[in-house]
């Protein structure tokens, strides 16, 4: 009987241990598709900020809205964005030990905004919920395939949902009956309060550009104060749900006035301001990483060439290169 004491304890202590040392948030970056296969060499920066996860991005394309079908898996797109490219992305971040999230995603001709996707007849809504399904069960089998541990099922599609609350049950049932791992939606940050489908996902996922100051070069204490009022709503909302909060997409440009609307981006902005970036990031990090409603999320955007992006003069997301990208590596460390 002492043995066995001696011997369940020992499993106590093992599984403590392990609990100690697993990764206690989704530490991601949004890992930019490109022309190319990937290598390790391309991965290795992933590791060296402490990120544990990635998300891959295939896209899907439509041409005219008044005519609503989605191209995807062509040999004209780059290789990152088709099926593809994102089995060899994967497989090749898997080999570092960086979990994956396929996050497919679509680009609207001229760049119009997905969250405004509306049909204005039946037949045209028919075609684009067979088009958008055919799009995204191509990927969610892949997810299956490769043991993908997320699968996002759609990004900022906020009249999409509104109007086809159907639809979307229905295809959920149907990405559920290809792939066994964790399933979220990315909504955009001022959209996930009315999703419907929250209940039949793993993740309320988010795409987290919360406006947190109107500061041309924001304080860190004034960007954690502008989160109180996001972040008792969010532990509000994930309560009810019983479900974890996931950032789809997080980050911030490199700009002035860069935590007041920091889903813009707007070629007028020309300024650099690396300290307007640094103070909003590590004010997100205090703010939201700690909480135990908050699951981790993915930062915007990290491209494949490490050496060539970002840097001291670009004023956009990427914090490659850039004084930011230790403090994501150092709070990364922690969690």
């Amino acid at each position: 009987m002492r043995y066995l004491f001696y011997f369940l304890l020992s499993i106590i202590v093992i599984s403590c241990a392990a609990a100690k040392y697993k990764p206690l948030k989704i530490n991601g970056v949004s890992f930019v598709a490109a022309r190319d296969a990937i290598d390790s060499t391309h991965t290795k920066p992933v590791v060296n900020i402490n990120a544990n996860a990635a998300a891959i991005m295939p896209f899907g394309f439509i041409k005219d809205v008044n005519h609503p079908e989605i191209i995807h898996n062509t040999e004209r797109q780059w290789f990152g964005e088709t099926r593809a490219g994102a089995k060899q992305y994967i497989k090749t971040l898997h080999k570092d030990h960086i979990e994956v999230m396929i996050k497919p995603q679509i680009w609207i001709w001229h760049g119009e905004f997905t969250g405004l996707l509306k049909m204005n007849t039946e037949a045209d809504w028919k075609l684009l919920e067979s088009s958008y399904s055919s799009f995204i069960l191509e990927y969610a089998e892949l997810a299956e395939e490769v043991n993908v541990e997320v699968f996002c099922i759609g990004t900022e599609l906020e009249e999409f949902v509104k109007n086809r609350p159907e639809y979307w049950q229905q295809l959920i049932k149907e990405i559920r009956a290809v792939y066994s791992g964790k399933l979220t939606y990315a909504a955009n940050w001022d959209e996930f309060w009315t999703t419907p489908f929250w209940s039949e996902l793993d993740y309320v996922g988010i795409d987290a550009y919360f406006p947190v100051s109107d500061m041309q070069t924001p304080t860190i204490e004034d960007c954690i104060k502008g989160w109180e009022k996001h972040t008792q709503g969010l532990k509000a909302f994930s309560e009810k749900l019983d479900r974890p909060i996931l950032f789809t997409e997080f980050g911030y440009r490199s700009v002035d006035y860069s935590a007041k609307e920091p889903w813009r981006y707007d070629r007028s902005m020309t300024s650099v301001n690396l300290v307007a970036q640094n103070n909003a990031t590590e004010a997100l990090f205090e703010a939201v990483w700690q909480e135990d409603w908050f699951a981790g999320g993915y930062l915007w955007k990290w491209f494949i060439e490490h050496n060539k992006a970002g840097g001291l003069e670009d004023n956009q997301f990427t914090p490659q290169n850039k004084p930011v990208e230790d403090i994501i590596k150092a709070h990364y460390s922690q969690f």
